[in-house]
């Protein structure tokens, strides 16, 4: 890359490829949840996503940009990672707990993307991407409010009630080892020295 105007172009690309993967991923995750409500989430941000690859669609035509030719990596991974929960187990509400966190690296990841891209079309003097951009960026930040309230709300508490029964080893008193660490890392002081 020579120069913004092609990084730019870069991101644009990734990001239709990501939205595009990501159009052919929700329709499982809302399939294999079993909360209502992420299912209804689910639902609701496909139809925010494909909104969101008509935008970058319109902002590749208006500039003069070809948006194919590049695979997201990065969403291939994380969708990659979805699916593989999708593939575990029967369908519960622990694995619910567990697909809004999958969810939610993509949202940051679309954030982070997304948020990179407005800031090289400001540079640029590219108002109108910007605001396209920007409008997208405010829809990924609601969608990952919306799981943390999906998950705070009920999906963690009663995950964690339903599989504490099966769960037999605890995870051991983390205060030892904040106080080991604390004595090797503070220097001890004789008071006489002062």
């Amino acid at each position: 890359m020579k120069n913004m105007r092609e990084v730019l172009e870069h991101e644009l690309k990734d990001l239709y490829s990501a939205e595009s993967q990501l159009v052919k991923a929700l329709p499982k995750m809302a399939q294999g949840a079993t909360e209502p409500q992420l299912q209804k989430a689910f639902e609701q941000h496909l139809l925010e996503t494909q909104v969101h690859v008509t935008r970058l669609e319109s902002i590749a035509e208006a500039a003069g940009i070809s948006l194919h030719g590049k695979k997201c990596k990065g969403m291939e991974g994380l969708i990659a990672e979805g699916s593989d929960l999708l593939s575990e187990d029967e369908p519960s509400i622990i694995r619910d707990a567990a697909l809004i966190s999958a969810a939610q690296r993509i949202e940051h990841y679309e954030m982070a993307a997304y948020g990179s891209a407005r800031t090289f079309a400001e540079l640029l003097g590219q108002d109108q991407i910007v605001q396209v951009l920007n409008e997208t960026l405010e829809e990924e930040k609601r969608a990952d409010v919306l799981l943390t309230r999906i998950a705070t709300s009920r999906v963690n508490n009663e995950a964690f009630r339903q599989g504490s029964d099966q769960y037999e080893a605890p995870m051991g008193d983390v205060s030892e080892i904040t106080e080991d660490k604390s004595r090797s890392a503070a220097p001890t002081i004789d008071s006489r020295q002062l």
